[in-house]
């Protein structure tokens, strides 16, 4: 499962990615299935199109290896602020589903339906998916999950999954990278999606039900140990950070329910200092990269002792 971050959540995910797959000798393109949510999706696209996480941590530090693909992204052209709005509401239809059936709707999809619409772009995204899978095309991986979020009703989609709604790869990790207020909703089959974080950071409840034996989450977004951050921008992420915490670990609790082992890694305070208070500044990767890279193989060591511990 690799969930929901931004641009410094991607480049901490590859790190985590990196250490899980060296201290279980792993290798995730052979994951039985493969769910990805936000800057997740962009990782599952490419480990279930066989890229494997040796060559994202490649591209992430700028090293071309012999035989890996053309992978054309600009970091440091990266915007840490989105663009002005359109002056209108994101999902008039949700934002009326919310007052008749508030119960039914979480507060985080509720405030995606208030924010005005996006003017952003994700064309470059669609690009550099489409290096791995053509147009048109899904993954090599059978079981590629892209999980977005139908806007006008606040479902949660898992593209790629039996009964989901079609389109390509490309697509599916548009809709589900589309935060809403920052880029434009993406149109499949005459619907918008956005952003699959809205919904869960990781989706982890998808695979309940699927009988694993053990399911690995990288969810940047999440965390169980907390910095003290003294800006006004940090405490807030902090707050917001802690309560999708909370779901994720009510997530993790009905997997474990139907017999998986769940090594679920988050950001520590070391990692979240690296992060600050904005996702989306392409200024921080490199040593978000690296901070993630060391953290994340001591939290895999301290997982995998407990494990051994409890039998």
């Amino acid at each position: 499962m690799l969930g929901a971050g931004g641009v410094l959540g991607a480049a901490w995910s590859i790190g985590a990615l990196a250490a899980v797959e060296e201290s279980l000798g792993w290798d995730a393109t052979t994951a039985e299935i493969i769910v990805g949510t936000s800057a997740g999706s962009v990782l599952a696209a490419f480990l279930g199109s066989g890229v494997r996480t040796e060559t994202l941590l490649n591209h992430q530090r700028g090293v071309i290896a012999p035989g890996d693909p053309l992978i054309s992204w600009d970091y440091e052209g990266e915007k840490s602020l989105p663009p002005l709005p359109r002056m209108r509401l994101g999902s008039p239809s949700l934002l009326m589903r919310t007052a008749l059936h508030p119960r039914r709707v979480t507060p985080m999809t509720a405030m995606s339906a208030a924010f005005l619409e996006g003017r952003g772009s994700l064309a470059p995204l669609g690009e550099l998916v489409e290096a791995v899978a053509p147009r048109g095309t899904w993954a090599t991986h059978p079981r590629t999950w892209i999980v977005a979020m139908d806007h006008a009703t606040g479902k949660r989609i898992p593209f790629g999954r039996d009964g989901a709604p079609p389109t390509d790869l490309r697509d599916a990790v548009m809709a589900s990278c589309a935060i809403p207020g920052w880029y434009a909703p993406v149109e499949i089959g005459g619907r918008r999606y956005v952003d699959g974080g809205v919904c869960s950071p990781t989706s982890l409840d998808l695979v309940a039900s699927l009988d694993l034996d053990e399911v690995v989450v990288i969810s940047p977004l999440t965390s169980t140990e907390m910095d003290h951050p003294t800006s006004t921008a940090g405490k807030v992420e902090r707050y917001v950070r802690k309560l999708v915490t909370r779901r994720l670990l009510r997530e993790a609790d009905k997997v474990r329910a139907g017999g998986a082992r769940v090594v679920l890694l988050g950001p520590g305070p070391e990692d979240l200092e690296a992060i600050g208070a904005n996702l989306m500044d392409p200024r921080r990767r490199e040593r978000v990269l690296e901070t993630s890279l060391r953290t994340s193989a001591e939290a895999v060591r301290r997982q995998v002792s407990g494990f051994a511990a409890t039998g």
